[in-house]
């Protein structure tokens, strides 16, 4: 049995089988980002272990057909133990055992890469300092002491919690939150719209004068989902303070008295903490003469670290970003009043391993093509001879 399943996991068969299914997972993802959008269809088909199916009113999901990490990780152990069983130390296979080497941590790192990469957005205006970046496809639901002056604490509930539904307890909160209603992508109407016949789903805060439309998600490479939910507020020893609507279209956050302190709840982008802080000075937008378009953009930024005792100006533009306790900041947008600039933070712990491994594989075509020239050289010298 043993034998049986290393005869399995070493085969070139298996190899074949991977890169056959890869290549019909990347057609079968392409095609559906005409429908579900880039974002969507990388969740779905590359970022996933399965392809789920979920039949129409079943209310279940059904596992068709194998998911880009399922096939990278299949393909990676098949790489390695295919090698690991074949290996034999000579010098003229040293250029193969390092192509495949280099191959290994290509797959390696592409899939700690999808696992474990962070991708998040800083926005700033001149003058403004943030400490924290956010992610533009997930949403949390911030429930905020203000109490204290000189603090606030804020407990933040990810927007897969929410999604789950029922109740959420937490240490740092003296009431129950219980999900009444989720809407992955909504639209907003008041009750006193014309035509609406929505009923409100929230009976506190500016979320009773509000109805709630389901729609679909968004497909757009721009677009985004208006995540809303409405959530009871139940103390444990007193009465509900009634249903909330939480939603990133309200905007400002809305106030509540609870265990006599005063709270605040507003539903956000996922936010990132960073130790540091970073300051925009200057934003430039350069643009060809006569035209719209831009030519170069760039983002003056002061970065202030106490706990290293940096502060240092940095200049961000294309091609040119800052890289700073294992994150880097690229230049990624603006907006329109070009004084708003948009960086993309990028947090990869295995950013060097393409590289590595183009080096490692670029030198082991090297080796092996040089040796066999070698050997080609020499033999013909002899006939010649």
């Amino acid at each position: 049995m043993v034998r049986r399943l290393i005869a399995i996991i070493t085969s070139l068969k298996l190899t074949i089988i991977c890169l056959v299914a890869a290549m019909v997972l990347i057609f079968a993802g392409t095609i559906a980002q005409v429908h579900l959008g880039i974002w969507e269809a990388q969740q779905r088909y590359f970022q996933s272990f399965f392809v789920w199916w979920p039949p129409e009113g079943r209310g279940l999901r059904i596992p068709i057909f194998p998911g880009g990490h399922l096939i990278g990780a299949v393909l990676l152990i098949n790489l390695i133990a295919a090698h690991a069983k074949r290996f034999q130390w000579a010098w003229r296979k040293f250029g193969i055992h390092l192509t495949h080497a280099g191959l290994i941590i290509m797959l390696a790192g592409g899939l700690f890469t999808d696992l474990f990469a962070v991708e998040s957005h800083m926005r700033l205006t001149q003058g403004d300092t943030r400490n924290y970046s956010e992610d533009p496809r997930r949403m949390e639901l911030a429930v905020i002491n203000t109490s204290n002056p000189e603090f606030d604490q804020v407990t933040a509930i990810p927007e897969a919690v929410l999604r789950r539904g029922g109740t959420i307890k937490h240490k740092s909160l003296p009431f129950r939150l219980v999900v009444r209603h989720f809407y992955q992508n909504s639209r907003l109407h008041m009750v006193s719209e014309p035509g609406v016949t929505l009923q409100p789903i929230a009976n506190q805060g500016p979320g009773a004068q509000v109805v709630v439309e389901a729609v679909s998600r968004a497909t757009g490479v721009n677009d985004r989902d208006l995540v809303s939910a409405a959530v009871e507020i139940i103390p444990a020893e007193s009465a509900s303070l009634g249903t909330w609507l939480v939603s990133d279209a309200l905007g400002a956050p809305q106030t509540f008295s609870g265990d006599g302190r005063t709270w605040q709840l507003v539903m956000r982008p996922a936010r990132y903490y960073k130790p540091y802080s970073v300051t925009l000075q200057k934003f430039t937008h350069e643009r060809y003469v006569g035209t719209d378009i831009p030519k170069n953009f760039a983002s003056k930024v002061t970065l202030i670290d106490p706990e290293r005792s940096v502060n240092r100006n940095v200049l961000v533009y294309m091609n040119h970003p800052l890289r700073y306790r294992g994150e880097t900041y690229y230049q990624a947008g603006f907006e329109k009043d070009d004084r708003t600039s948009i960086l993309q933070v990028v947090r990869n712990p295995s950013f060097v391993a393409p590289y590595i491994a183009c080096i490692v594989v670029a030198v082991g075509l090297l080796v092996q093509f040089g040796y066999h020239l070698v050997g080609f050289s020499r033999r013909r010298g002899t006939v010649a001879a």
